[in-house]
C-alpha cells in the first residue's frame, strides 16, 4: 500500500462526475449499523469521497466526521449540517482518541495501508465501537445491456484496473479484518437509470481513466454503439444493481 502522504489518487481528477453519477447506498444498511453501537455521539466516514455515506449516517449520530485525502473530493462533497469534512488520510485522521462510536469505510478500504489504518481505528474508537467496510463490485443490468457492460469491465478495461481492485472482485472476503466479526444481512444498491446516466457512471471508473492515459482514447467509444443498440430508447430506464460486500466488526478494548 502507498504511504499516506503519497496515496493512490484515482478519483480527484473527476470528483465532480463522481458526485453526479455514483449510486447511493441503501438507507436500511445505515439504520442497521447504527443499531449496533451503544453510543450515537460521533461517527467517522473514512475515505469519504463525495460524502454519500457520511450524509446517510448523519441522522443517527450527533456528528459525523468525514475525511478524505483528496481536496477535490472534499470540495465536491455533499453538504450536510451534521457532517464535518476535512482533508486527511485514513491512517492519520486527526480525530481525538476514544471518541468514535462507528467507523464506516465506503468503497475505500482496499486502498488503505491496512495495518496503519486498523491501528488508527483502534485509537479513535470508543470501547466496543463498531467498524464497517463495504464495497460494490461489478454492476448488473436487466436485459441485453448486461453482457456488453460485463465484457467492457473484464475484457476492454480489465487490464487497467489497479491491483487493489482484486479485493473488490473477491467481495472483500480476502481483505484483512482483525476484529470481532458481526454477520451482516444482505444489502444491495438498486436504482433505475437511463442510458446517459449509466454512461456517466461508467466514465467514473478508475480503469477507464487509466485506459485513456495509456491509449489516448476513450474506451467507452468502443461499446457506445453496441450499448445503444442493446438498450433501445436511451430515455428508457433500466434496473441497475450492485450487491454489497460488507465486513462489520466490533473493536475490542
Amino acid at each position: 500500500m502507498a504511504d499516506s502522504a503519497q496515496f493512490k489518487d484515482h478519483f480527484s481528477g473527476h470528483a465532480d462526475a463522481y458526485t453526479r453519477y455514483r449510486p447511493s447506498y441503501p438507507p436500511q444498511m445505515f439504520a442497521w449499523l447504527a443499531g449496533l453501537t451503544k453510543g450515537h455521539d460521533l461517527a467517522w466516514d473514512c475515505g469519504c469521497g463525495n460524502g454519500q455515506a457520511a450524509v446517510a449516517i448523519a441522522p443517527y449520530y450527533r456528528l459525523v466526521i468525514a475525511t478524505d485525502p483528496s481536496p477535490q473530493q472534499i470540495e465536491h462533497a455533499l453538504p450536510h449540517e451534521g457532517v464535518r469534512y476535512s482533508v486527511a488520510p485514513a491512517e492519520e485522521s486527526g480525530i481525538a482518541g476514544a471518541t468514535v462510536d462507528l467507523i464506516v469505510v465506503a468503497q475505500a478500504l482496499h486502498w488503505f495501508d491496512f495495518d496503519r489504518f486498523y491501528d488508527e481505528a483502534r485509537r479513535v474508537a470508543r470501547r466496543d465501537g463498531v467498524i464497517a467496510a463495504f464495497s460494490y463490485g461489478e454492476v448488473r443490468l436487466d436485459g441485453p445491456p448486461d453482457e456488453t457492460v460485463s465484457r467492457f469491465y473484464h475484457e476492454i478495461i480489465g487490464p487497467c484496473w489497479p491491483p487493489e481492485r482484486r479485493y473488490v472482485d473477491e467481495h472483500y472476503a480476502t481483505i484483512p479484518f482483525p476484529f470481532q466479526e458481526i454477520v451482516s444481512p444482505p444489502f444491495a444498491m438498486e436504482i433505475d437509470w437511463n442510458l446517459e446516466h449509466l454512461m456517466g457512471y461508467l466514465g467514473t471508473w478508475s480503469a477507464v481513466k487509466e485506459y485513456e492515459r495509456r491509449n489516448g482514447s476513450d474506451p467507452l467509444a468502443l461499446i457506445a454503439g453496441e450499448l445503444r443498440s442493446a438498450w433501445g430508447d436511451p430515455r428508457q430506464e433500466r434496473r441497475i444493481s450492485w450487491p454489497l460486500s460488507i465486513r462489520v466488526g466490533r473493536i475490542a478494548p
